[in-house]
């Protein structure tokens, strides 16, 4: 005969079986913490990365057969979003070159899982630019000249620039004066201006001041790898695999539509060794 205690404990233990079972599908949700740096304010940086990263979500739930959630982590400057990758603060991250080799010198263990492409390319031009009616035609004529360089951890805008203008016999103290201006859009104007008689700047913000009818050219133009998107040291290999698996087979134009590409390529980590050689030997602009 069942009593009415047995009836009580055993509501009891379906109730707690129940609720054994939320929270063991609770704690198997997946939470990852993604990276990035801005110089915007951070909340406009989650929505603009919100539609990107809600795709990657459904594709890793379709590949791992679980819920997904991603959390954006926004960092104000590289250095912090370098250290939080580095330290395992976050998951997986979106850099630039020289923020990539920079974590990897920190932490060997962190790993490239894809690089952005456009057409599928994986490399990208990088510009010093002069004002379009400027006498320069080589980079050692720089010498006693103002030099505007871009964000003093930045892959185009310090590390390149300054190896170039060392290979080409120009240094910091043959230099009238440089400056740090921050972006890339900066530098442009300063130039267009003539308050600088050269700068560096990537390619998409050279042609967009071109076309706005900024008057600059192209004095050297270079190469180097696009952005990279790195996992952490100790990510599983399950999570990393199938992070990879949706980046490579990623196909959202709309969403693709915030990183200004329209896909990712397979991971080459020797691609960012020219970046490793300019962020090296930068130092000998210094003497």
């Amino acid at each position: 005969m069942i009593t009415f205690r047995n009836r009580v404990l055993n509501k009891a233990l379906g109730l707690a079986l129940s609720l054994t079972a939320v929270s063991t599908t609770a704690q198997a949700d997946l939470a990852l913490n993604f990276g990035l740096y801005a110089s915007d304010k951070a909340t406009a940086v989650v929505t603009q990365f919100r539609p990107l990263l809600s795709q990657i979500e459904v594709r890793m739930e379709k590949v791992l057969g679980e819920k997904v959630r991603i959390h954006t982590r926004i960092s104000p400057t590289y250095d912090q979003a370098i250290n939080k990758l580095a330290n395992g603060e976050v998951d997986f991250a979106r850099f630039g070159p020289a923020s990539y080799v920079l974590a990897k010198d920190k932490n060997s263990a962190v790993e490239l899982i894809a690089m952005e492409s456009k057409k599928g390319k994986k490399m990208r031009s990088g510009y010093i630019i002069a004002h379009a009616d400027s006498a320069i035609q080589d980079m050692s004529a720089l010498k006693g000249e103002r030099f505007a360089f871009g964000n003093e951890q930045s892959t185009i805008g310090r590390y390149f620039a300054q190896l170039l203008l060392a290979e080409a016999g120009v240094h910091d103290k043959e230099l009238k004066g440089y400056s740090y201006l921050g972006r890339h859009d900066k530098v442009g104007e300063a130039v267009a201006k003539g308050d600088y008689a050269a700068g560096a700047l990537k390619s998409s913000t050279f042609k967009k001041l071109v076309k706005k009818g900024r008057k600059i050219r192209i004095l050297k133009e270079f190469k180097l790898a696009t952005k990279a998107w790195a996992a952490r040291q100790g990510l599983s290999a399950r999570v990393q695999q199938a992070l990879t698996q949706v980046l490579l087979e990623f196909d959202d134009k709309k969403a693709l539509k915030v990183l200004k590409k329209d896909g990712f390529v397979a991971a080459d980590d020797a691609a960012y060794n020219s970046v490793r050689k300019a962020i090296h030997n930068s130092d000998a602009f210094f003497k």
